[in-house]
């Protein structure tokens, strides 16, 4: 059985708020800690009137309060938009409210547009300067060394996990040089994930952190008791990505009969290319499509986007993936 985890972006749904949002978020982290799942993170996205963790750590904390042993953390921290010593401050504090449970996944995206990049007063240049800003953050995180007059309080000494997150080569050379897990976007960004994956494997090497390469593999999951259901379930997602395509920014829609009536062929192609590594189905469907992603990655976890507009048809999403992921193999 592969270790599971959970993507969340707080999406706001048509006819609701942003504070039912966040709260969905975290009833959902609850469930999906009795579940089984590893992980639950949330994304850095700014400027996106239907996601909601934008101020990561703010949502991890409300997050972490409301579950017990589940591990959470950002997936990630765009880190060119901050400052490591603020960063190692903020994820300082949280591993000490919620020790042993905080990642800390980084990214080198800016996570949004180029107007909104000025509005965050980030430096255009930032994303050149990702690997020395990951070191930096590493030992602000580490153990005070002598004559060190600059620390992170609380942070010091945290060690909080670091992940690189990429869709990339580049990710993945430097999560094998750091010698750090390596989680792909392939939930969006599939056309790298093979060559990435060999790229980390081949070139790891071992840290204090980690001695192997940990991969984590990113994948859309819409489960539900019949194919059909699931089928229509998924439009909610595939209209977003077709709104995105669109450069249309509004709230989570609710699911449709006829998808076909609602995006172009040009849409539906770039669409199902991001969406390539996705499966929607029933429980069987899921089960085949988990250990085809496992077989073809090798990927040492699962991260799940599972996009679905009605929060119990979501809940019952995970808890059949959940299911699907520990049924023995036929």
């Amino acid at each position: 059985m592969t270790a599971l985890s959970i993507l969340e972006l707080g999406r706001v749904r048509q006819a609701s708020d942003r504070r039912t949002a966040l709260d969905e978020a975290r009833t959902l982290a609850g469930n999906a800690e009795a579940w089984g799942y590893q992980r639950f993170w949330v994304a850095e996205h700014h400027n996106m009137p239907a996601v909601t963790t934008a101020a990561t750590s703010l949502v991890i904390q409300h997050i972490a309060s409301g579950t017990n042993t589940i591990r959470v953390g950002a997936g990630g921290i765009m880190l060119p938009n901050h400052s490591p010593y603020v960063i190692a401050e903020q994820f300082g504090t949280l591993a000490t409210l919620f020790p042993g449970r905080i990642d800390l996944g980084l990214g080198r995206a800016p996570g949004t547009d180029q107007m909104t990049l000025r509005a965050l007063r980030r430096d255009p240049g930032a994303s050149d300067h990702f690997p020395q800003d990951v070191l930096e953050l590493q030992a602000f995180l580490g153990p005070v060394q002598p004559g060190q007059r600059i620390e992170a309080v609380p942070g010091s000494d945290t060690n909080v996990p670091l992940w690189i997150l990429g869709s990339s080569l580049f990710g993945a050379q430097l999560a094998a040089e750091l010698g750090l897990p390596y989680g792909f976007a392939s939930h969006f960004a599939p056309q790298a994930l093979d060559a990435a994956l060999n790229i980390y494997r081949e070139r790891f090497k071992p840290s204090e952190q980690l001695c192997a390469p940990y991969a984590l593999v990113g994948m859309n999951v819409i489960a539900a008791e019949t194919d059909e259901e699931a089928r229509r379930l998924a439009t909610s997602q595939q209209m977003s990505f077709a709104n995105m395509l669109r450069g249309v920014r509004g709230l989570m829609q609710p699911p449709i009969d006829d998808i076909e009536r609602y995006w172009s062929p040009q849409e539906k192609a770039q669409a199902s290319q991001m969406l390539a590594c996705s499966v929607v189905g029933s429980p069987e469907t899921v089960r085949e499509g988990l250990r085809s992603m496992i077989d073809r990655t090798g990927a040492d976890e699962l991260m799940i986007v599972s996009d679905i507009f009605d929060p119990e048809k979501r809940l019952e999403s995970f808890k059949i993936i959940a299911e699907a992921n520990a049924a023995p193999a036929t």
